[in-house]
């Protein structure tokens, strides 16, 4: 156990300051990052690890590049991106988001940002001084209403959506384009710049039920303004090693790239060679090896945990993460967590997901499940018994 004490964990004003708490606890359910163990096909990957360090010692960067942006938007299935040349690279999504808060600041821009959403957008955001307004999920939820919504809700320059969503798994793609089409349709009548965070969209690969569409091709030829932020960072348990994209519309791409050369120079051609031997292993599995992880684990929290004190609430996407409304009005979420804290197991409280108005977060906590399964499931037994007190309140 941490020497930190409960009431130095409530101090804490974001929730990467939890998550960097959550990796000294025995349960650590907080941070989305993988955490999981190798599938017997990634396994071997590791076993390569040698042969793939001296082969990223003989090829050009470039190469490395164009191999990873080639196998990424195939497993995407996003053939306008893989052909357009314009995708840039960066070590995390946040530096990504960095460049493009460089963008909006240098153009004095106003965002309405997806409420709720993980905090780190809300700050880096803000501490590049942009304005931001908050632009509610529910806004998106029914395609018919979709352009109405945003006419009533957006007074700002840009919209920041983040599809799926995190912590809710909503998506705009259980509507095929449609939803789409009727958010880009928006932003072309009333010149709104469109930047949209596809961190998780890997997980609507996963789900049968939803999969992807070429929604590069529908900003292409809209004509809309956008920049779109991608990562691998949440799909593949490779100790946070990963890369970031940042694709922006012919009319912008200039101006965002003179930004992010000014932040960095590449990405590692090793970094890029290992992630894209797990992008290909994942074409050729049919994401198996992540899908079944996540599967197994949601439903060891929806088992155990869905009930008098905690209701899950069933997303449209299944991502990395559960979300689970707490239903006792006398119990928070922060208090929960601190609760949770001293049993040796992190989550992270709803507060900081409603950036605008935390008191809404009181109500939710968010689960990571990427997480080795038979840890998980010791996870769960401590969890249940914190819930057993108050069942019986």
């Amino acid at each position: 156990m941490s020497s930190t004490s409960t009431s130095d964990v409530s101090s804490f004003v974001d929730l990467t300051q939890h998550e960097i708490e959550a990796l000294k606890t025995r349960f650590n359910l907080a941070d989305a990052h993988t955490h999981q163990r190798q599938s017997a096909s990634q396994d071997k990957i590791v076993g390569r690890l040698p042969e793939l360090w001296y082969e990223s010692e003989q090829n050009q960067q470039s190469y490395f590049e164009a191999q990873f942006i080639d196998a990424f938007f195939r497993l995407h299935r996003q053939p306008t991106a893989r052909t357009m040349g314009r995708t840039l690279l960066s070590y995390s999504a946040s530096v990504a988001t960095m460049v493009a808060a460089m963008y909006l600041k240098r153009r004095e821009m106003t965002v309405s940002l997806i409420e709720p959403c993980f905090d780190n957008l809300t700050d880096l955001l803000r501490n590049m001084q942009v304005p931001l307004k908050p632009l509610p999920e529910q806004t998106l939820a029914e395609t018919a209403g979709i352009y109405d919504g945003l006419v009533a809700n957006v007074e700002t320059d840009a919209i920041y959506l983040v599809d799926p969503n995190n912590p809710t798994g909503f998506t705009l793609l259980a509507q095929g384009l449609d939803g789409f089409r009727e958010v880009i349709r928006y932003c072309v009548d009333h010149d709104k710049l469109l930047m949209i965070d596809f961190c998780f969209a890997s997980f609507a690969l996963c789900d049968p039920e939803i999969g992807r569409v070429d929604v590069y091709q529908l900003l292409e030829e809209s004509g809309v303004t956008y920049m779109v932020i991608e990562d691998t960072g949440k799909t593949w348990p490779i100790q946070d090693a990963k890369c970031a994209m940042i694709t922006a519309s012919r009319n912008i791409h200039e101006d965002v790239y003179n930004l992010h050369t000014s932040v960095l120079l590449n990405v590692s051609p090793f970094v890029l060679n290992m992630v894209t031997q797990y992008i290909e292993d994942s074409i050729e599995d049919g994401f198996e090896s992540v899908r079944e992880i996540i599967t197994q684990n949601r439903r060891a929290a929806e088992w155990a945990l869905d009930g008098a004190v905690l209701e899950y609430q069933t997303p449209v996407v299944n991502t990395s993460v559960a979300w689970f409304r707490i239903k006792p009005e006398h119990l928070t979420a922060s208090a929960l967590q601190a609760e949770l804290y001293d049993s040796e197991v992190y989550v992270l409280p709803g507060t900081f997901f409603y950036w605008n108005e935390p008191s809404r977060g009181e109500r939710y906590v968010r689960l990571a499940l990427a997480r080795e399964p038979k840890v998980f499931a010791s996870a769960m037994e401590r969890l249940r018994e914190v819930l057993k007190r108050h069942e019986q309140l």
